[in-house]
């Protein structure tokens, strides 16, 4: 019997960002697309990554799958480094253990871009998505089918969601996960697209190297969400390294 899934969607977004992906799944299988806290339809969960992780544990399935995206797969990663029994094997899609450049970490977004980006969603948040969801677009060979799906999937920026929004772009601006990688013995597939201008390649190759059975595939002319502008490529990957 297949593995169950479970899909953790990225920041601002919310669960119907799948839906290309999940057309293209078996439908066998079971899929669980849960929304971040203070996304979507859920409540907002603490100020921390790990009160994230643990409102989501009670309606996850034991065993699963665990397909994470950009602040999902920080998520993913820290529900298999702390709640394994939920956690058989990983995807994780545009996948960093740190989202912000350090000295001894390149690979990532400069930290003042990230900080004007913050502040440019506390002034004008709605805004801010429209351009999260281009930069996410940027470089696809799909980009106005990218970005009329992510658009589509935003979670309004509205009074009741801004602040548990907020909390998650300092989530992606204080995590860093390296120290964690290592203990991380699930096996692992990567997914990255080639052009991401978020995330570089270099932080998913780093991941593949650090994680004891981290494999990567990469998508060329992809950007962000390959899932979105891929989706037959990827449910194929995905449901092949289910059935290893």
């Amino acid at each position: 019997m297949n593995s169950p899934v479970v899909l953790l969607h990225g920041w601002g977004l919310s669960s119907a960002v799948w839906a290309p992906l999940t057309a293209q799944l078996a439908p066998s299988q079971t899929i669980h697309t849960p929304d971040l806290p203070g996304h979507g339809n859920a409540p907002a969960a603490g100020e921390t990554l790990a009160d994230w992780a643990d409102s989501l544990i009670p309606a996850l399935p034991d065993g699963a799958t665990v397909i994470g995206w950009s602040l999902g797969a920080q998520l993913a990663l820290h529900l298999a480094a702390h709640a394994p029994r939920k956690v058989a094997r990983l995807v994780l899609i545009a996948a960093s253990p740190r989202f912000i450049q350090a000295d001894d970490w390149p690979a990532a977004m400069p930290v003042d871009t990230l900080t004007e980006f913050r502040r440019s969603f506390d002034l004008d948040p709605a805004a801010t998505q429209r351009r999260f969801v281009a930069l996410q677009a940027l470089g696809d060979a799909a980009r106005r089918d990218v970005s009329a799906t992510l658009t589509a999937a935003l979670t309004p920026a509205d009074a009741s969601r801004q602040p548990a929004l907020a909390t998650g772009l300092r989530l992606l601006a204080e995590t860093d996960q390296r120290a964690l990688v290592g203990q991380i013995t699930q096996p692992v597939r990567l997914l990255h697209g080639s052009e991401d201008k978020l995330m570089p390649v270099a932080a998913a190759e780093w991941l593949a190297d650090h994680l004891p059975n981290g494999r990567l595939s990469v998508f060329q002319h992809a950007g962000h969400a390959p899932f979105v502008s891929r989706p037959a490529d990827c449910a194929t990957l995905i449901e092949s390294f289910i059935r290893d």
